[in-house]
């Protein structure tokens, strides 16, 4: 008889089902077609890393048998000067995923449970359940709301904080919504966590936030001692396989933090890349512009074949195509063609996927395959009145 080796787990850790990637990737790839795999699923830049990273990057190739700075210096100092803060205020991280577990790791637990909203990133409630945290969701805002659809609802958020919560852990811009919150909102909620309270703040998209009264929330830091902020250089500086995360926050929650940080767990290669990443100005600009206007050209392209695309000021667009039956039809269909978007099932979005905004003959590539996909099926789409149905499968 096997042996149940979960049994002997931590309760927290015995529940937890482990992060949903989505689809294959790896396997997809090599069973792609003679154009390749466009992958549009896992929000990573179309326009890559700079070149400034990449030569970083292959400077380090020579010295593999060697451990990586565990202090991060370097990186560091270019992240202080990049976002006017102190180093002792930084903790760098194998990717945010990793600072994000580890927070629950110290701040959260049975008598400190975890307060998020509904439709909020997939590693938050990962995060309270490995800690053994009680998780609180919060309503979000309704799909019908003009300004915010399935945004944060702050003010309930606020109504339902007590003193015993641990952390609030949220991101801004939201993953997989793609919305946003201002700063006075997220004042707000700030000046209603007790002081006890950490209120954890996931700015993996932040770069890409341009609208009036959305300020980075770095710049709250100093106000609000129990504030935490989050970064990547997944998305906008495109090292998403060098996996480099940064947590800023007050000096005395990095030196907590670091009792639990692993020895070396950022590697060389990536030390170097995000800190040249940091000093490519014009790659930036470069990425913040063709996102923005490509991420606006496809979303009206979405809505015209009938999606109800959702506002987003990051590198991704949340569509909702009516129903789980419309959206497996398009998803296996897209797949078959080579084609990768993530279906949101996992987030309690049956009816979504999530697309992320790629260079323009990218975005055609995408256009043409859903329109082959809509034609063959005879999938007809009214996401903004909740429906999509397949040609003799009813109305």
């Amino acid at each position: 008889m096997a042996r149940d080796f979960a049994a002997l787990a931590s309760p927290g850790i015995r529940g937890l089902a482990s992060y949903d990637p989505g689809h294959d990737i790896v396997a997809l790839r090599h069973r792609a077609g003679e154009h390749g795999l466009l992958e549009l699923g896992g929000n990573e830049s179309a326009w890559g890393p700079s070149l400034l990273a990449l030569a970083a990057l292959r400077s380090e190739l020579d010295t593999l048998e060697l451990y990586p700075d565990p202090r991060g210096g370097v990186l560091k100092h270019a992240l202080a000067e990049a976002f006017g803060v102190g180093t002792d205020r930084l903790l760098l991280g194998n990717g945010t995923h990793e600072l994000l577990m580890q927070v629950a790791q110290v701040f959260a637990g049975p008598q400190r449970p975890v307060l998020v909203s509904r439709y909020c990133f997939a590693v938050y409630p990962l995060a309270a359940q490995a800690a053994n945290a009680r998780l609180d969701v919060v309503e979000a805002l309704p799909k019908e709301h003009p300004a915010q659809p399935r945004g944060h609802d702050v003010e309930a958020m606020i109504a339902a904080l007590r003193p015993e919560h641990g952390l609030v852990m949220l991101a801004n811009p939201n993953n997989p919504t793609g919305t946003w919150l201002s700063t006075a909102q997220l004042e707000r909620l700030l000046s209603a966590a007790g002081p006890d309270t950490l209120v954890v703040l996931d700015e993996a998209y932040g770069e890409f936030l341009n609208q009036p009264g959305c300020e980075s929330a770095l710049g709250l830091l100093r106000k609000y001692p129990n504030l935490l902020v989050t970064r990547t250089f997944s998305k906008l500086h495109g090292l998403a396989a060098l996996r480099v995360g940064v947590l800023v926050a007050d000096p005395g929650i990095v030196t907590v933090m670091e009792r639990v940080r692993e020895s070396f767990n950022v590697n060389s290669p990536g030390l170097a890349a995000a800190a040249a990443a940091l000093k490519d100005t014009a790659h930036i600009a470069t990425v913040l512009h063709e996102t923005a206007g490509n991420r606006e050209a496809l979303a009206i392209e979405l809505r015209e074949r009938g999606g109800f695309v959702h506002p987003s000021q990051t590198n991704f667009l949340l569509v909702d195509f009516g129903t789980p039956e419309a959206v497996a039809t398009i998803d296996r269909g897209l797949l078959a063609r080579d084609v990768v978007v993530r279906p949101m099932r996992g987030y309690g979005l049956p009816s979504c996927l999530r697309i992320t905004v790629g260079k323009v003959e990218q975005n055609a590539r995408l256009l043409m395959a859903l329109d082959a996909v809509l034609a063959e099926s005879g999938l007809h789409l009214c996401a903004a009145a909740g429906t999509g149905s397949v040609k003799g499968t009813g109305p």
